[in-house]
Protein backbone atom coordinates (compact mmCIF):
# COMPACT_ATOMS: atom_id res chain seq x y z
CA UNK A 1 0.00 0.00 0.00
CA UNK A 2 1.28 3.15 -0.82
CA UNK A 3 0.74 6.69 1.27
CA UNK A 4 -0.55 9.48 -0.66
CA UNK A 5 2.42 12.29 -1.40
CA UNK A 6 1.81 15.20 0.90
CA UNK A 7 4.65 17.37 0.25
CA UNK A 8 4.60 20.45 -0.81
CA UNK A 9 4.71 21.68 -4.26
CA UNK A 10 8.29 21.86 -5.73
CA UNK A 11 9.85 25.86 -5.57
CA UNK A 12 9.48 25.90 -8.92
CA UNK A 13 5.90 25.38 -9.93
CA UNK A 14 4.94 27.99 -7.24
CA UNK A 15 6.67 30.49 -9.08
CA UNK A 16 5.20 29.63 -12.14
CA UNK A 17 1.87 29.59 -10.44
CA UNK A 18 2.35 33.09 -8.72
CA UNK A 19 3.63 34.85 -12.53
CA UNK A 20 0.80 33.10 -14.15
CA UNK A 21 -1.40 34.29 -11.11
CA UNK A 22 -0.18 38.27 -11.27
CA UNK A 23 -0.67 38.21 -14.80
CA UNK A 24 -4.08 37.01 -15.14
CA UNK A 25 -5.51 40.31 -16.66
CA UNK A 26 -3.01 40.78 -19.45
CA UNK A 27 -2.86 37.44 -20.32
CA UNK A 28 -6.91 37.00 -20.79
CA UNK A 29 -6.40 40.26 -22.94
CA UNK A 30 -3.67 38.25 -24.89
CA UNK A 31 -5.90 35.32 -25.13
CA UNK A 32 -8.55 37.24 -26.53
CA UNK A 33 -6.41 39.21 -29.18
CA UNK A 34 -4.26 36.21 -30.51
CA UNK A 35 -7.62 33.83 -30.70
CA UNK A 36 -8.88 36.58 -32.87
CA UNK A 37 -5.81 36.40 -34.82
CA UNK A 38 -5.64 33.01 -35.10
CA UNK A 39 -9.71 33.02 -35.99
CA UNK A 40 -9.37 35.03 -38.40
CA UNK A 41 -6.21 33.41 -40.03
CA UNK A 42 -8.53 30.23 -39.97
CA UNK A 43 -11.57 32.14 -41.44
CA UNK A 44 -9.73 33.38 -44.35
CA UNK A 45 -9.28 29.76 -46.05
CA UNK A 46 -13.09 29.46 -45.34
CA UNK A 47 -13.95 31.82 -46.68
CA UNK A 48 -11.99 30.95 -49.97
CA UNK A 49 -13.92 28.31 -49.93
CA UNK A 50 -17.09 29.94 -49.27
CA UNK A 51 -16.62 32.34 -52.48
CA UNK A 52 -16.09 29.51 -54.76
CA UNK A 53 -19.06 27.44 -53.41
CA UNK A 54 -21.35 30.68 -54.27
CA UNK A 55 -20.37 33.43 -55.35
CA UNK A 56 -18.38 32.22 -58.45
CA UNK A 57 -21.19 30.37 -58.79
CA UNK A 58 -24.08 32.93 -59.25
CA UNK A 59 -21.13 35.27 -61.08
CA UNK A 60 -22.86 37.98 -59.22
CA UNK A 61 -20.49 41.42 -59.32
CA UNK A 62 -22.27 42.22 -56.01
CA UNK A 63 -21.92 38.88 -54.65
CA UNK A 64 -17.75 39.01 -55.53
CA UNK A 65 -17.85 42.49 -53.80
CA UNK A 66 -19.46 41.34 -50.43
CA UNK A 67 -16.87 38.62 -50.65
CA UNK A 68 -13.86 40.96 -50.97
CA UNK A 69 -15.04 42.99 -48.43
CA UNK A 70 -14.84 40.19 -46.09
CA UNK A 71 -11.68 39.50 -46.98
CA UNK A 72 -10.69 42.90 -45.88
CA UNK A 73 -12.64 42.55 -42.72
CA UNK A 74 -10.31 39.28 -41.57
CA UNK A 75 -7.45 40.82 -42.95
CA UNK A 76 -7.71 44.06 -40.67
CA UNK A 77 -8.53 41.86 -38.03
CA UNK A 78 -6.46 39.58 -38.06
CA UNK A 79 -3.66 42.70 -38.33
CA UNK A 80 -4.62 44.59 -35.81
CA UNK A 81 -5.41 41.36 -33.30
CA UNK A 82 -2.01 39.89 -33.99
CA UNK A 83 -0.35 43.74 -33.45
CA UNK A 84 -2.25 44.56 -29.92
CA UNK A 85 -1.95 41.07 -28.84
CA UNK A 86 1.31 40.45 -28.76
CA UNK A 87 2.35 44.14 -27.37
CA UNK A 88 -0.09 43.19 -24.46
CA UNK A 89 1.45 39.87 -23.96
CA UNK A 90 5.33 41.03 -24.20
CA UNK A 91 4.57 44.27 -21.91
CA UNK A 92 3.50 41.44 -19.44
CA UNK A 93 6.59 39.35 -20.01
CA UNK A 94 8.87 42.08 -20.02
CA UNK A 95 7.21 43.38 -16.35
CA UNK A 96 7.04 39.94 -14.99
CA UNK A 97 10.66 39.14 -16.12
CA UNK A 98 11.99 42.51 -14.55
CA UNK A 99 10.18 41.79 -10.97
CA UNK A 100 11.98 38.30 -10.98
CA UNK A 101 14.96 39.54 -11.87
CA UNK A 102 14.88 42.18 -8.78
CA UNK A 103 13.98 39.70 -6.76
CA UNK A 104 17.40 37.31 -7.17
CA UNK A 105 19.17 40.55 -6.55
CA UNK A 106 17.53 41.28 -3.47
CA UNK A 107 18.30 37.97 -2.41
CA UNK A 108 21.88 38.24 -3.13
CA UNK A 109 22.46 41.69 -2.08
CA UNK A 110 20.84 40.96 1.39
CA UNK A 111 22.87 41.79 4.50
CA UNK A 112 22.25 38.22 5.75
CA UNK A 113 24.02 35.92 3.27
CA UNK A 114 21.61 32.70 1.88
CA UNK A 115 22.56 29.03 2.78
CA UNK A 116 22.86 28.57 -0.93
CA UNK A 117 25.51 26.96 -2.75
CA UNK A 118 26.07 29.37 -5.63
CA UNK A 119 28.77 32.08 -6.53
CA UNK A 120 27.70 35.91 -7.45
CA UNK A 121 28.54 34.91 -11.32
CA UNK A 122 25.58 31.90 -11.08
CA UNK A 123 23.17 34.37 -9.13
CA UNK A 124 23.97 36.50 -11.97
CA UNK A 125 23.24 34.44 -14.51
CA UNK A 126 19.76 33.36 -12.53
CA UNK A 127 18.81 37.03 -12.18
CA UNK A 128 18.83 37.75 -16.34
CA UNK A 129 18.70 34.42 -18.35
CA UNK A 130 16.19 32.28 -16.09
CA UNK A 131 14.46 35.58 -15.23
CA UNK A 132 13.86 35.93 -18.77
CA UNK A 133 13.09 32.19 -19.51
CA UNK A 134 10.41 32.12 -15.99
CA UNK A 135 8.59 35.37 -17.45
CA UNK A 136 8.04 33.58 -21.12
CA UNK A 137 5.25 31.38 -19.51
CA UNK A 138 2.94 34.60 -19.96
CA UNK A 139 3.27 34.89 -23.74
CA UNK A 140 3.46 30.53 -23.38
CA UNK A 141 -0.19 30.06 -22.60
CA UNK A 142 -2.56 32.69 -24.04
CA UNK A 143 -0.02 31.50 -27.43
CA UNK A 144 -1.29 27.95 -26.55
CA UNK A 145 -4.76 28.64 -25.91
CA UNK A 146 -5.03 30.58 -29.25
CA UNK A 147 -3.04 27.69 -30.99
CA UNK A 148 -6.09 25.15 -29.76
CA UNK A 149 -9.09 27.84 -30.91
CA UNK A 150 -7.22 27.49 -34.30
CA UNK A 151 -6.86 23.70 -34.38
CA UNK A 152 -10.49 23.18 -33.49
CA UNK A 153 -11.95 26.23 -35.56
CA UNK A 154 -10.21 24.04 -38.19
CA UNK A 155 -11.24 20.71 -37.16
CA UNK A 156 -15.17 21.95 -36.93
CA UNK A 157 -14.86 23.69 -39.99
CA UNK A 158 -13.46 20.42 -41.85
CA UNK A 159 -15.78 18.01 -39.66
CA UNK A 160 -19.08 20.18 -41.37
CA UNK A 161 -17.57 19.15 -45.00
CA UNK A 162 -16.88 15.54 -43.61
CA UNK A 163 -17.07 14.23 -40.27
CA UNK A 164 -14.13 12.04 -41.38
CA UNK A 165 -11.62 15.47 -42.07
CA UNK A 166 -12.56 16.90 -38.72
CA UNK A 167 -11.74 13.69 -37.15
CA UNK A 168 -8.59 13.28 -38.74
CA UNK A 169 -7.10 16.98 -37.35
CA UNK A 170 -8.43 16.00 -33.88
CA UNK A 171 -6.47 12.54 -33.58
CA UNK A 172 -3.46 13.87 -35.64
CA UNK A 173 -2.91 17.03 -33.19
CA UNK A 174 -3.34 14.54 -30.37
CA UNK A 175 -1.05 12.43 -31.55
CA UNK A 176 1.42 14.90 -32.48
CA UNK A 177 1.33 16.83 -28.70
CA UNK A 178 1.80 13.19 -26.95
CA UNK A 179 5.06 12.34 -29.65
CA UNK A 180 6.36 16.22 -28.48
CA UNK A 181 5.62 15.92 -24.75
CA UNK A 182 7.56 13.31 -23.93
CA UNK A 183 10.87 14.95 -26.22
CA UNK A 184 10.05 18.26 -24.38
CA UNK A 185 11.21 16.70 -20.88
CA UNK A 186 14.74 15.86 -22.20
CA UNK A 187 14.43 19.67 -23.43
CA UNK A 188 14.10 20.73 -19.72
CA UNK A 189 16.32 18.92 -18.44
CA UNK A 190 19.07 19.86 -20.95
CA UNK A 191 18.56 23.29 -20.53
CA UNK A 192 18.71 23.53 -16.59
CA UNK A 193 21.95 21.84 -16.67
CA UNK A 194 22.90 23.87 -19.44
CA UNK A 195 22.24 26.94 -17.68
CA UNK A 196 24.30 25.82 -14.37
CA UNK A 197 27.70 25.13 -16.62
CA UNK A 198 27.14 28.58 -18.04
CA UNK A 199 26.41 30.23 -14.64
CA UNK A 200 29.70 28.43 -13.68
CA UNK A 201 31.52 29.35 -16.36
CA UNK A 202 30.41 33.00 -15.68
CA UNK A 203 31.32 32.20 -11.89
CA UNK A 204 34.83 31.45 -13.22
CA UNK A 205 35.50 34.26 -15.33
CA UNK A 206 34.68 36.69 -12.48
CA UNK A 207 37.01 34.89 -9.66
CA UNK A 208 39.63 35.28 -12.70
CA UNK A 209 39.41 39.25 -13.34
CA UNK A 210 39.44 39.77 -9.96
CA UNK A 211 42.49 37.58 -8.99
CA UNK A 212 44.29 38.11 -12.35
CA UNK A 213 47.32 40.48 -11.20
CA UNK A 214 47.57 38.15 -7.95
CA UNK A 215 47.63 35.27 -10.32
CA UNK A 216 50.72 36.72 -12.58
CA UNK A 217 52.53 37.65 -9.64
CA UNK A 218 52.77 34.09 -8.70
CA UNK A 219 52.90 32.75 -12.12
CA UNK A 220 49.69 31.03 -11.57
CA UNK A 221 47.24 32.22 -14.50
CA UNK A 222 47.57 29.60 -16.85
CA UNK A 223 46.56 27.28 -14.58
CA UNK A 224 43.65 29.09 -13.88
CA UNK A 225 43.43 29.63 -17.53
CA UNK A 226 42.99 25.96 -17.79
CA UNK A 227 40.64 25.73 -15.45
CA UNK A 228 38.64 28.45 -17.07
CA UNK A 229 38.89 26.36 -19.82
CA UNK A 230 37.70 23.14 -18.72
CA UNK A 231 34.73 24.37 -17.37
CA UNK A 232 33.84 26.67 -20.66
CA UNK A 233 34.07 23.18 -22.77
CA UNK A 234 32.10 21.70 -20.88
CA UNK A 235 28.96 24.36 -21.19
CA UNK A 236 29.82 24.29 -24.76
CA UNK A 237 29.00 20.68 -25.16
CA UNK A 238 26.06 20.92 -23.07
CA UNK A 239 25.12 24.05 -25.16
CA UNK A 240 25.52 21.80 -28.27
CA UNK A 241 23.50 19.22 -27.03
CA UNK A 242 20.65 21.44 -26.33
CA UNK A 243 20.86 22.53 -29.51
CA UNK A 244 20.74 18.78 -30.74
CA UNK A 245 17.91 18.31 -28.67
CA UNK A 246 16.05 21.22 -29.91
CA UNK A 247 17.18 20.78 -33.39
CA UNK A 248 15.34 17.00 -33.65
CA UNK A 249 11.96 18.50 -31.49
CA UNK A 250 11.80 20.91 -34.56
CA UNK A 251 12.39 18.48 -36.83
CA UNK A 252 10.35 15.81 -35.67
CA UNK A 253 7.45 18.83 -34.82
CA UNK A 254 7.80 20.56 -38.37
CA UNK A 255 7.63 16.46 -39.94
CA UNK A 256 4.56 15.20 -37.95
CA UNK A 257 2.60 19.12 -38.71
CA UNK A 258 3.69 18.51 -42.37
CA UNK A 259 2.22 14.34 -42.60
CA UNK A 260 -1.00 16.06 -40.86
CA UNK A 261 -1.32 18.48 -43.63
CA UNK A 262 -0.90 15.80 -46.27
CA UNK A 263 -3.06 13.55 -44.91
CA UNK A 264 -5.63 16.22 -44.89
CA UNK A 265 -5.01 17.37 -48.31
CA UNK A 266 -4.98 13.90 -49.91
CA UNK A 267 -7.82 13.20 -48.06
CA UNK A 268 -10.20 16.15 -49.01
CA UNK A 269 -8.80 15.18 -52.45
CA UNK A 270 -9.94 12.05 -52.45
CA UNK A 271 -13.52 12.34 -51.14
CA UNK A 272 -13.62 15.43 -53.62
CA UNK A 273 -12.82 12.58 -56.35
CA UNK A 274 -15.41 10.60 -54.76
CA UNK A 275 -18.12 13.34 -55.21
CA UNK A 276 -18.51 12.97 -51.20
CA UNK A 277 -17.51 17.22 -51.09
CA UNK A 278 -18.21 19.80 -53.52
CA UNK A 279 -15.15 21.95 -55.14
CA UNK A 280 -15.56 24.45 -52.74
CA UNK A 281 -15.20 22.73 -49.64
CA UNK A 282 -12.35 21.37 -51.58
CA UNK A 283 -10.35 24.56 -51.78
CA UNK A 284 -11.50 25.06 -48.11
CA UNK A 285 -9.53 22.02 -47.21
CA UNK A 286 -6.55 22.66 -48.76
CA UNK A 287 -6.74 25.96 -47.71
CA UNK A 288 -6.97 24.89 -44.19
CA UNK A 289 -4.43 22.26 -44.60
CA UNK A 290 -1.71 24.92 -45.36
CA UNK A 291 -2.45 26.99 -42.64
CA UNK A 292 -2.61 24.79 -40.21
CA UNK A 293 0.76 24.17 -40.20
CA UNK A 294 1.33 27.29 -38.43
CA UNK A 295 -1.01 27.01 -35.11
CA UNK A 296 0.08 23.10 -35.55
CA UNK A 297 4.01 24.41 -35.33
CA UNK A 298 2.94 27.31 -32.63
CA UNK A 299 1.11 24.65 -30.36
CA UNK A 300 3.89 21.69 -30.66
CA UNK A 301 6.41 24.24 -29.14
CA UNK A 302 4.70 24.89 -26.09
CA UNK A 303 5.56 22.26 -24.65
CA UNK A 304 9.26 22.88 -24.54
CA UNK A 305 8.65 26.43 -23.62
CA UNK A 306 6.99 25.14 -20.91
CA UNK A 307 9.80 22.88 -19.91
CA UNK A 308 12.24 25.59 -20.57
CA UNK A 309 10.37 28.18 -17.98
CA UNK A 310 10.31 25.36 -15.54
CA UNK A 311 13.61 24.28 -15.37
CA UNK A 312 14.73 28.41 -14.84
CA UNK A 313 12.18 28.63 -12.28
CA UNK A 314 13.70 25.87 -10.47
CA UNK A 315 17.06 27.53 -10.70
CA UNK A 316 15.53 30.86 -9.47
CA UNK A 317 13.76 28.75 -6.42
CA UNK A 318 17.50 27.57 -5.70
CA UNK A 319 18.38 31.24 -4.85
CA UNK A 320 14.57 32.36 -3.79
CA UNK A 321 14.07 29.78 -1.13
CA UNK A 322 17.21 29.23 0.20
CA UNK A 323 17.26 29.87 4.03
CA UNK A 324 19.31 32.36 5.64
CA UNK A 325 22.65 31.45 7.08
CA UNK A 326 21.31 33.01 10.27
CA UNK A 327 18.26 34.40 11.89
CA UNK A 328 19.11 37.77 13.02
CA UNK A 329 17.51 39.32 16.55
CA UNK A 330 15.03 42.27 17.17
CA UNK A 331 17.31 44.27 19.37
CA UNK A 332 18.98 47.11 18.71
CA UNK A 333 22.46 48.24 20.34
CA UNK A 334 22.53 50.87 23.52
CA UNK A 335 24.28 54.68 21.88
CA UNK A 336 27.66 54.87 22.74
CA UNK A 337 29.72 52.75 20.58
CA UNK A 338 31.27 50.11 23.04
CA UNK A 339 32.73 46.70 21.61
CA UNK A 340 33.43 44.01 23.31
CA UNK A 341 35.13 40.76 22.56
CA UNK A 342 34.76 37.85 24.62
CA UNK A 343 36.20 34.43 24.50
CA UNK A 344 35.84 34.10 20.64
CA UNK A 345 37.02 30.94 19.38
CA UNK A 346 36.45 30.42 15.73
CA UNK A 347 38.97 29.18 12.93
CA UNK A 348 42.19 30.71 13.55
CA UNK A 349 40.57 32.65 16.56
CA UNK A 350 41.34 30.92 19.98
CA UNK A 351 39.23 32.38 23.07
CA UNK A 352 39.87 36.27 21.49
CA UNK A 353 39.12 38.34 24.65
CA UNK A 354 39.51 42.10 24.89
CA UNK A 355 37.37 45.47 25.20
CA UNK A 356 36.93 48.97 22.95
CA UNK A 357 35.38 51.53 24.99
CA UNK A 358 33.21 53.87 23.43
CA UNK A 359 34.98 56.81 21.57
CA UNK A 360 38.55 54.45 21.96
CA UNK A 361 40.73 54.18 18.94
CA UNK A 362 42.40 51.05 18.91
CA UNK A 363 44.59 49.29 16.79
CA UNK A 364 45.42 45.44 15.84
CA UNK A 365 48.63 44.48 15.11
CA UNK A 366 47.93 40.81 13.81
CA UNK A 367 51.06 38.48 12.85
CA UNK A 368 48.96 36.79 10.99
CA UNK A 369 46.88 37.41 8.14
CA UNK A 370 44.45 34.75 8.55
CA UNK A 371 43.31 35.69 11.93
CA UNK A 372 42.76 39.47 11.15
CA UNK A 373 40.75 38.08 8.11
CA UNK A 374 38.63 35.74 10.38
CA UNK A 375 38.12 38.76 12.76
CA UNK A 376 37.18 40.90 10.17
CA UNK A 377 34.37 38.66 8.95
CA UNK A 378 33.00 37.65 12.31
CA UNK A 379 32.52 41.87 13.05
CA UNK A 380 31.20 41.99 9.31
CA UNK A 381 28.52 39.63 10.68
CA UNK A 382 30.05 37.23 7.36
CA UNK A 383 30.15 34.81 10.06
CA UNK A 384 27.03 33.56 11.39
CA UNK A 385 27.01 33.98 15.53
CA UNK A 386 26.18 30.27 15.35
CA UNK A 387 29.68 28.92 13.65
CA UNK A 388 31.86 30.49 16.60
CA UNK A 389 32.21 29.87 19.80
CA UNK A 390 32.38 33.07 22.52
CA UNK A 391 30.47 36.25 22.59
CA UNK A 392 30.20 39.36 20.51
CA UNK A 393 28.80 42.16 22.02
CA UNK A 394 27.81 45.40 20.69
CA UNK A 395 26.92 48.86 22.54
CA UNK A 396 25.92 45.87 25.41
CA UNK A 397 24.02 43.48 22.99
CA UNK A 398 25.42 40.48 22.25
CA UNK A 399 25.45 40.50 18.48
CA UNK A 400 23.03 37.31 17.98
CA UNK A 401 20.19 39.33 19.47
CA UNK A 402 20.75 42.32 17.00
CA UNK A 403 18.89 42.59 13.65
CA UNK A 404 20.96 43.01 10.78
CA UNK A 405 19.68 46.72 9.90
CA UNK A 406 20.88 47.87 13.69
CA UNK A 407 24.29 46.35 13.58
CA UNK A 408 24.52 47.54 9.94
CA UNK A 409 23.80 51.30 11.21
CA UNK A 410 26.24 51.06 14.60
CA UNK A 411 28.89 48.87 13.01
CA UNK A 412 30.82 48.94 9.81
CA UNK A 413 33.86 46.88 8.88
CA UNK A 414 35.50 48.09 5.99
CA UNK A 415 37.08 45.18 3.75
CA UNK A 416 40.92 45.95 2.34
CA UNK A 417 39.07 44.86 -0.92
CA UNK A 418 36.54 47.21 -0.93
CA UNK A 419 34.49 47.03 -4.56
CA UNK A 420 34.60 50.27 -6.69
CA UNK A 421 31.32 50.43 -8.72
CA UNK A 422 30.74 52.54 -11.86
CA UNK A 423 29.53 55.43 -11.77
CA UNK A 424 31.33 58.77 -10.12
CA UNK A 425 33.44 59.52 -7.57
CA UNK A 426 30.56 61.08 -5.40
CA UNK A 427 28.70 58.05 -5.62
CA UNK A 428 30.97 55.92 -4.75
CA UNK A 429 32.00 58.07 -1.40
CA UNK A 430 28.22 57.96 -0.74
CA UNK A 431 26.03 55.61 -2.16
CA UNK A 432 22.63 56.74 -0.26
CA UNK A 433 23.16 60.51 -1.09
CA UNK A 434 22.48 61.09 2.49
CA UNK A 435 26.11 61.60 3.74
CA UNK A 436 26.71 64.68 5.20
CA UNK A 437 30.45 64.15 5.53
CA UNK A 438 31.97 64.15 1.75
CA UNK A 439 34.67 67.11 2.70
CA UNK A 440 35.76 65.86 5.57
CA UNK A 441 36.01 62.00 4.38
CA UNK A 442 37.67 63.34 1.66
CA UNK A 443 39.96 64.99 3.48
CA UNK A 444 40.66 62.73 5.76
CA UNK A 445 41.52 59.88 3.19
CA UNK A 446 43.93 61.92 1.35
CA UNK A 447 41.92 61.67 -1.61
CA UNK A 448 41.83 65.35 -2.69
CA UNK A 449 44.66 65.34 -5.17
CA UNK A 450 42.27 62.69 -7.50
CA UNK A 451 39.76 64.97 -7.08
CA UNK A 452 41.85 68.33 -8.03
CA UNK A 453 43.23 66.10 -10.86
CA UNK A 454 40.01 65.77 -12.90
CA UNK A 455 37.84 68.90 -14.04
CA UNK A 456 34.52 67.37 -12.90
CA UNK A 457 36.07 66.53 -9.34
CA UNK A 458 33.52 64.46 -7.45
CA UNK A 459 31.54 64.11 -10.64
CA UNK A 460 34.86 62.33 -12.29
CA UNK A 461 33.01 59.04 -14.11
CA UNK A 462 34.71 55.85 -12.21
CA UNK A 463 34.87 52.86 -14.40
CA UNK A 464 33.42 49.32 -12.99
CA UNK A 465 35.38 47.56 -10.67
CA UNK A 466 37.53 50.99 -10.50
CA UNK A 467 39.37 50.37 -13.52
CA UNK A 468 40.74 53.91 -14.41
CA UNK A 469 42.38 54.36 -10.87
CA UNK A 470 45.40 53.20 -9.36
CA UNK A 471 45.59 50.40 -6.78
CA UNK A 472 46.18 53.68 -3.73
CA UNK A 473 43.55 55.62 -5.50
CA UNK A 474 40.92 52.63 -5.15
CA UNK A 475 42.34 52.21 -1.59
CA UNK A 476 41.52 55.75 -0.53
CA UNK A 477 38.06 55.98 -2.44
CA UNK A 478 37.03 52.89 -0.18
CA UNK A 479 38.39 54.32 2.97
CA UNK A 480 36.26 58.06 1.99
CA UNK A 481 33.11 55.78 2.10
CA UNK A 482 34.02 54.11 5.10
CA UNK A 483 34.61 57.55 6.76
CA UNK A 484 31.31 59.64 5.08
CA UNK A 485 29.26 56.65 6.88
CA UNK A 486 30.16 58.29 9.87
CA UNK A 487 29.13 55.09 11.92
CA UNK A 488 29.12 54.87 15.83
CA UNK A 489 31.58 51.93 15.58
CA UNK A 490 34.47 51.51 12.57
CA UNK A 491 36.78 49.05 11.76
CA UNK A 492 39.06 49.23 9.07
CA UNK A 493 40.92 46.36 7.75
CA UNK A 494 44.51 46.89 6.51
CA UNK A 495 43.22 50.60 5.00
CA UNK A 496 46.85 51.88 3.59
CA UNK A 497 48.41 49.19 2.22
CA UNK A 498 48.61 50.63 -1.51
CA UNK A 499 49.66 54.04 -0.73
CA UNK A 500 53.15 55.49 -0.06
CA UNK A 501 54.57 56.42 3.66
CA UNK A 502 54.01 60.26 3.36
CA UNK A 503 50.36 60.02 2.90
CA UNK A 504 49.72 57.27 5.00
CA UNK A 505 50.95 59.27 7.13
CA UNK A 506 48.94 62.05 6.88
CA UNK A 507 45.95 59.38 6.66
CA UNK A 508 46.92 58.18 9.93
CA UNK A 509 46.56 61.49 11.73
CA UNK A 510 43.43 62.26 9.78
CA UNK A 511 41.65 59.52 10.57
CA UNK A 512 42.73 59.95 14.56
CA UNK A 513 41.05 63.32 13.90
CA UNK A 514 37.76 62.57 11.89
CA UNK A 515 37.13 60.00 14.09
CA UNK A 516 37.76 61.66 17.59
CA UNK A 517 34.86 60.62 19.78
CA UNK A 518 33.77 57.90 18.15
CA UNK A 519 34.95 54.11 18.75
CA UNK A 520 37.52 52.99 15.69
CA UNK A 521 39.25 50.08 15.40
CA UNK A 522 42.68 49.47 12.68
CA UNK A 523 43.38 46.16 12.11
CA UNK A 524 46.55 47.08 10.35
CA UNK A 525 50.68 46.64 10.76
CA UNK A 526 51.45 50.35 9.55
CA UNK A 527 53.28 51.88 12.23
CA UNK A 528 51.56 55.12 11.27
CA UNK A 529 48.28 53.73 12.31
CA UNK A 530 49.60 51.68 15.12
CA UNK A 531 51.00 54.94 16.50
CA UNK A 532 47.76 57.08 15.98
CA UNK A 533 45.88 54.55 17.89
CA UNK A 534 45.27 55.18 21.68
CA UNK A 535 46.60 51.85 22.44
CA UNK A 536 47.45 48.73 20.01
CA UNK A 537 46.48 45.17 20.72
CA UNK A 538 49.25 42.42 19.20
CA UNK A 539 46.98 39.56 17.83
CA UNK A 540 49.24 36.35 17.24
CA UNK A 541 48.11 32.82 17.09
CA UNK A 542 44.34 33.51 18.15
CA UNK A 543 45.02 35.57 21.25
CA UNK A 544 45.87 38.88 22.20
CA UNK A 545 49.70 38.54 23.52
CA UNK A 546 50.55 42.24 24.23
CA UNK A 547 48.52 45.75 24.83
CA UNK A 548 50.35 49.30 25.28
CA UNK A 549 51.09 52.35 23.36
CA UNK A 550 53.32 51.35 19.81
CA UNK A 551 56.30 53.47 21.41
CA UNK A 552 56.61 51.21 24.74
CA UNK A 553 55.96 48.27 22.35
CA UNK A 554 58.19 49.23 20.51
CA UNK A 555 60.56 49.82 22.83
CA UNK A 556 60.00 46.86 24.84
CA UNK A 557 58.81 43.59 22.90
CA UNK A 558 61.53 42.61 19.94
CA UNK A 559 58.80 40.34 18.05
CA UNK A 560 56.50 43.29 17.79
CA UNK A 561 59.41 45.75 16.90
CA UNK A 562 60.51 43.22 14.13
CA UNK A 563 56.96 42.62 12.87
CA UNK A 564 55.84 46.23 12.40
CA UNK A 565 59.51 48.29 12.03
CA UNK A 566 59.77 49.32 7.89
Amino acid sequence: MTTPDTRRPRPGSDILRTALRRNVGAMVWGTVLMGLYQAGETAFPIALGLIVEYTLQDRSLGSLGLAIAALAVIITTVSLSWRFGMRVLQKANTTEAHRWRVRVAACGLQPVARDVDLKSGEVLTIATEDADQTADIIEVVPLLISSLVAVLVAAVALGLADVRLGLLVIVGTAAILSILSVMSKRIGSSTQEQQARVARAGAKVADLIIGLRPLHGFGGNHAAFRSYRKVSTEAKHQAITVARVNGVYAGTALALNAVLAAAVTLTAGWLAFEGQVTIGELVMAVGLAQFIMEPLKLFSEMPKYVMMARASAERMALVLTAPPVTTPGPQRPAPGGDLEIDCVRYESLRKLKFQVSAGEFVAIAAYQPRAAADFASILAVNVPPGAYEGVVRVGGQELADLSIEAVREHLLVNPYDGEIFAGTLRTNIDPSGTSRMIPEAVEASMLTDVVALHRDGLDYAVRDRGANLSGGQRQRLSLARALAADTDILVLHNPTTAVDAVTEQLIARNIAELRRGRTTVVITSSPALLDAADRVLVLDEGVITAEDTHRNLLATDEAYCSAVAR
